[in-house]
């Protein structure tokens, strides 16, 4: 995997996020993880099939992810992680990830996305398939999802 196939995801954020009524979006450092890693809240995998093969992982924490359902119902306020809730949160992840798979066939390589798998719990151990994982923590109004990116020829 190259460090290069992490900017569709980050540019994802700022092509997405704000027409669904969000203000700011802010970029935390880009770290290179072990393929095992833990996480807690809700976590949504999207696997990626084509010229580059994978998963891509967004870890959201339970309160940020009540929050930003909310802002994608609305304002409906959002007291648990219901159906409705994993729903849009998983619509958010699909946006993202097709935002990349777009932006990788301008890059000339072919990539098709899954259906969004979305989970909720504590520390969740997440293994991806390969051997090295990018992981870079986006603000999205100072909201904090985790973005881990697992992608190989």
């Amino acid at each position: 995997m190259d460090v290069k196939h992490v900017t569709p995801f980050i540019v994802g954020f700022n092509t997405v996020i704000p027409p669904l009524g969000f203000k700011r979006i802010d970029k935390g450092q880009l770290q290179v993880k072990k393929r095992n890693f833990t996480g807690s809240g809700i976590i949504i995998i999207v696997g990626m099939v084509g010229q580059l093969k994978g998963n891509v992982v967004y870890v959201i924490g339970a309160e940020a992810a009540k929050k930003i359902a909310s802002v994608m119902m609305n304002g409906k306020p959002v007291e648990a992680l219901d159906d409705m809730a994993k729903s849009a949160l998983g619509e958010l992840a699909n946006m993202l990830a097709a935002h990349a798979a777009t932006a990788f066939s301008a890059m000339k390589m072919l990539i098709k996305i899954s259906t969004p798998a979305c989970f909720e719990g504590n520390d969740i151990t997440v293994t991806m398939s390969a051997s090295k994982v990018f992981g870079v923590q986006m603000l999205v109004d100072d909201m904090p999802i985790d973005v881990n990116i697992s992608l190989e020829n």
